[in-house]
């Protein structure tokens, strides 16, 4: 089964201002969490309505809104009315398939890219949609399932009274990209730990695992970069967007948003190269060993030539063979295939074939 969302059969043909819901549908039910606060206090609310979000506009708080669950239609396009949301951007935001993009509307920034996660039990990489509406005191976050990733901003938000209550909706989208960015970063690092204990095995023995788990960590790490990728290119398209709900002194955050997937990137390709060449090293070392063995086998196979002529010599069943009669014959010709034996294996070594 693709771990990748694709685009569906029946979706082909929709028109792009369509709202409607195009991927797999990965909970139960859409709820909606909303922070609202300043420098002075923190609100915490789970709702169920969008009432609550109506009055929270008017204030002179910041107020992060995160959806779980894309899915409920009717809350999407609600959603979309109040915030003046247009409505192609409210469909990208229902599509998890739409590729990494920034676009700026009249009423705020649209921001949508690729979480990943590494399964720590199956070693595997989980992909998952993130949209995000930067307006002017609000920040939506739209996921396609509820889980904890983002719970450090949101303890951030909780105990410390400092620059992330204060900088706006754009400082708060940066602590968010920040962490999935220095995700991308954390799993690379684990994917490169197993592709260096590779490079380390690979100095001993040989075995058949070995191009497996290559191939293993080559389709881990394509992943990898079929996301890291835009997502690149989005980021530096934000990192140089000239627009009001980006706050000046927040502009250098993104600039080193844009440095660390410039590094998520150069390590993607580093290690990417590093399994080139650890393929390689394995088919040589592959190929050198067996011309060993075929080394081995045709020393073997040549001083066997000689003995086998001086059998099959003996072996002939004529009546006058001039040394059938000898009492010592036999040991003497055990005497003499050992000592030709010997010298061709000092010629050998005389001569550095083994």
């Amino acid at each position: 089964m693709s771990r990748t969302t694709r685009k569906r059969k029946e979706d082909i043909g929709l028109s792009p201002y369509e709202i409607k819901f195009r991927g797999q549908k990965k909970t139960e039910k859409t709820t909606m969490e909303l922070f609202d606060f300043n420098l002075d206090y923190v609100h915490e609310f789970s709702l169920k309505s969008t009432d609550k979000i109506k009055s929270c506009m008017t204030g002179d708080s910041i107020s992060w809104l995160n959806i779980n669950g894309l899915d409920e239609v009717n809350l999407m396009k609600e959603l979309g009315v109040i915030f003046s949301i247009d409505n192609n951007i409210m469909s990208d935001i229902l599509n998890p398939s739409v590729r990494p993009k920034v676009q700026e509307f009249e009423h705020g920034i649209f921001v949508t890219l690729k979480m990943l996660q590494m399964n720590e039990r199956t070693n595997k990489l989980s992909v998952e949609n993130l949209s995000l509406i930067i307006t002017e005191n609000f920040l939506i976050s739209f996921q396609e399932e509820k889980g904890d990733f983002f719970d450090p901003v949101r303890e951030r938000i909780r105990k410390h009274k400092n620059k992330i209550r204060l900088a706006g909706p754009d400082y708060l989208a940066f602590a968010l990209l920040d962490m999935v960015v220095d995700n991308y970063i954390y799993i690379i690092g684990l994917l490169g730990d197993k592709i260096e204990n590779l490079e380390e095995r690979m100095t001993g023995n040989v075995n058949k695992q070995l191009p497996e788990l290559i191939n293993l960590y080559k389709q881990e790490l394509n992943f990898l970069r079929h996301h890291i990728k835009p997502t690149k290119e989005m980021i530096l398209t934000l990192a140089k967007l000239e627009s009001e709900f980006i706050h000046n002194e927040n502009r250098v955050n993104y600039k080193e948003l844009q440095d660390n997937m410039n590094e998520a990137n150069e390590l993607t390709d580093s290690y990417r190269e590093m399994l080139y060449d650890l393929l390689n090293i394995y088919h040589t070392a592959a190929t050198t060993r067996l011309n060993d063995i075929m080394k081995v086998l045709t020393m073997i196979s040549v001083i066997f030539i000689p003995l086998t002529f001086i059998v099959g010599v003996y072996g002939t069943n004529f009546e006058y063979l001039p040394e059938i009669k000898w009492h010592y014959g036999y040991y003497i010709m055990w005497g003499i295939m050992v000592i030709v034996a010997i010298l061709m294996i000092w010629f050998f070594r005389r001569k550095k074939w083994y």
